[in-house]
């Protein structure tokens, strides 16, 4: 069974915007990690009780940071945004907008994975318990080739295919882009809003819905349906609610869950920046699966215990705040995060810890400044008289 409900939902949605009317530190994005930064009625949360988070999806998290924009992610007017969840990657054009129009008065950006992540693929049809689907044929069915599921199966079933995507700019729909365009990229292109990445049209009974947790009760309520989203919404486990996936094809019932263990095991190579050029550009910080690995992509996983479609979820925060009682919280958070101290509550919500070793270089890099580098978060030289409001 999928675990949010409505009633949850709305619960959850009152409680937020209480709490952030309260708290120090405001910050907003991907709805993949929402749950696990806000914590659900049965499981603790990520961040700390004075940092507040909204999620309105990884595009509207990035343009809030990097903006500073008033009312960017629904906080009370005036409060400023300081910091953002993305799974989609700064791109250079945003890194270099941002340096341009407030580098100088805010300071640098940081941008560092927080916890790895599976995209699932949840979906509803009755009598179906034990899909298993390629790249290939996911591929088929997100660009609209592949129309019923009689056609998916080899069966009989005329039952219309009806596939949920996410209508804003969203980093899970990047992060399975990048599964998809490794397997046709002439059906897909790596992006973060499904019409883009699509390069076909969408058939007109697919639905666009705006957040994670829509995506679930869509496929949930609809015979017929599939979708993508993260691990948290999902029992990982159960073959009945998520479809196996593999890049190749495998023997029935051989290809990977997305459950934790599989999930880790493809996520254990990220490798941290190893030079002071690359550890003082934000774009190198983030690992990423796909065909591109000319420009530093992971290949695609293909063992059997290794789920395919995985990548990471990030924070975007600042190297300075004008108010030091934020960069002190950031830090305290940071340190938690990188040193292990939450990795219980992340194994928690099904996502995977940074590996240790990546995990340090963070800790070195952004709080200790054990490279001499100046990148440190509150670093006294590089913040005088600037700052993040």
């Amino acid at each position: 069974m999928f675990k949010r409900t409505m009633i949850a939902a709305s619960l959850a949605v009152a409680a937020l915007a209480s709490a952030q009317s309260m708290a120090a530190v405001v910050g907003g994005g991907a709805t993949l990690p929402e749950n696990l930064y806000n914590g659900t009625s049965t499981l603790p949360r990520l961040l700390p009780t004075d940092f507040s988070y909204t999620g309105v999806g990884s595009g509207a998290g990035k343009t809030a940071f990097l903006t500073n924009a008033p009312g960017s992610i629904n906080q009370p007017a005036g409060t400023p945004v300081d910091f953002a969840g993305s799974d989609s990657v700064l791109t250079a054009t945003e890194l270099a907008n941002y340096n341009a129009a407030n580098g100088a008065t805010f300071g640098k950006l940081i941008q560092v994975p927080a916890v790895g992540t599976s995209v699932t693929i949840p979906y509803k049809r009755t009598g179906v318990t034990t899909l298993q689907l390629t790249g290939t044929q996911l591929c088929n069915v997100f660009s609209g080739t592949t129309t019923t599921w009689g056609q998916l199966l080899g069966t009989a079933d005329t039952t219309a295919i009806k596939v949920i995507y996410r209508s804003g700019s969203s980093g899970t729909t990047e992060l399975l882009s990048r599964f998809l365009n490794d397997s046709c990229p002439a059906k897909f292109s790596v992006n973060g809003t499904f019409t883009t990445a699509n390069i076909g049209a969408e058939p007109a009974n697919w639905q666009a819905v705006a957040t994670s947790g829509d995506v679930v009760t869509a496929v949930n309520a609809n015979d017929g349906a599939i979708g993508y989203v993260s691990p948290d919404y999902v029992t990982t486990t159960s073959n009945a609610v998520v479809a196996r996936v593999s890049k190749n094809a495998m023997t029935a019932g051989a290809a990977p869950l997305p459950t934790f263990a599989n999930a880790r095991t493809a996520l254990g190579t990220a490798v941290a920046p190893a030079t002071a050029t690359d550890r003082a550009n934000p774009l190198k910080w983030v690992p990423t699966f796909g065909s591109n690995t000319a420009a530093g992509d992971t290949a695609i996983p293909t063992a059997a215990n290794a789920y395919p479609i995985v990548g990471y979820t990030n924070f975007l925060v600042g190297q300075c705040y004008a108010t030091a009682a934020d960069a002190t919280a950031v830090r305290n958070f940071f340190n938690d995060l990188y040193t292990g101290a939450k990795a219980t509550v992340v194994t928690q919500h099904s996502f995977v810890s940074l590996p240790a070793a990546f995990a340090a270089e963070v800790k070195k890099t952004f709080l200790d400044n054990t490279y001499a580098d100046g990148l440190n978060i509150a670093n006294v030289s590089v913040c005088n008289a600037v700052g993040r409001p």
